[in-house]
């Protein structure tokens, strides 16, 4: 009998789905992700993945809550790639499930390439990353013909070992008419802040949104210039998005109706 080839053996190795399960409204889930979870047997969930998302998961499923959140203690990467590995080697039916998506700040790319070194199969399912989620929330459009004809996505959270961010720099990629979404930055604001305003006006606006697309989502508006100070005075926390350009100036818009019918300058809601 021929030995298995590599493609062979690659068909047979068992599947691990790195699954989004999108900014937590369970109604924003795919229709692939909702498959993938209601077929799993083992979910290893993130922190930031909405318990909506999991009554969907089949009843006999094992749910095991493995962290991932900025400033707080994680399970280790390195242990859960290992118990994704071993797992599925074991007959289970692996969904790595991730809040927003997988290939957007989710260490996706970090574990696929783990797994696939190790010889087995892996199934990416995109999710709506939590930036989208946050500016469509309050109205805010990241591109807009007359306003921003890009948008970069970019980390406030470096790595321990890794040269902060160029804020400046970016900033001036922002001057040319581009939409900047911030993640996981509140923990650094003041930094972000101060880099930002090497580059562009004090007037730019700007939307801070916690808890997007959840019953409990917050938002503020204000001027760059603002920023730190609008982030400690609402209170505002992680998870939350930061969207810096022109085109923040519709989530003022959207707001001013209630506003004005309020009789007063409210900020948040």
């Amino acid at each position: 009998m021929n030995d298995m080839n590599s493609t062979d053996m690659h068909r047979s190795a068992p599947t691990i789905h790195l699954v989004g399960a999108g900014p937590g409204d369970p109604e924003l889930l795919t229709l692939k992700a909702l498959r993938a979870i209601r077929q799993a047997t083992l979910l290893l969930v993130d922190d930031l993945v909405g318990d909506g998302v999991l009554r969907y998961a089949r009843r006999s499923a094992r749910i095991v809550h493995v962290g991932k959140r900025g400033g707080c203690v994680s399970t280790p990467q390195a242990f859960i790639e290992r118990l994704m590995a071993a797992e599925a080697l074991n007959g289970e039916r692996v969904v790595r499930l991730k809040g927003g998506d997988p290939f957007v700040f989710g260490r996706g790319g970090e574990e696929a390439a783990h797994l696939r070194a190790l010889g087995l199969r892996v199934e990416v399912v995109n999710g709506i990353t939590a930036g989208l989620a946050a500016a469509t929330s309050i109205g805010v459009p990241l591109t807009h013909r007359d306003h921003a004809h890009g948008v970069i996505f970019v980390t406030g959270h470096a790595r321990g070992d890794a040269a902060p961010l160029d804020w400046a720099a970016l900033a001036a990629a922002a001057a040319q008419g581009l939409t900047l979404v911030i993640y996981m930055g509140i923990a650094t604001v003041e930094a972000i802040e101060a880099g930002l305003l090497q580059g562009l006006p004090a007037a730019t606006p700007v939307a801070i949104v916690q808890h997007a697309s959840l019953p409990q989502q917050r938002h503020a508006c204000c001027p760059l210039s603002a920023l730190a100070r609008t982030v400690a005075g609402e209170g505002l926390s992680s998870p939350a998005v930061i969207v810096v350009g022109d085109v923040a100036a519709a989530a003022r818009e959207l707001a001013a109706p209630r506003a004005l019918a309020d009789a007063g300058a409210r900020r948040i809601a």
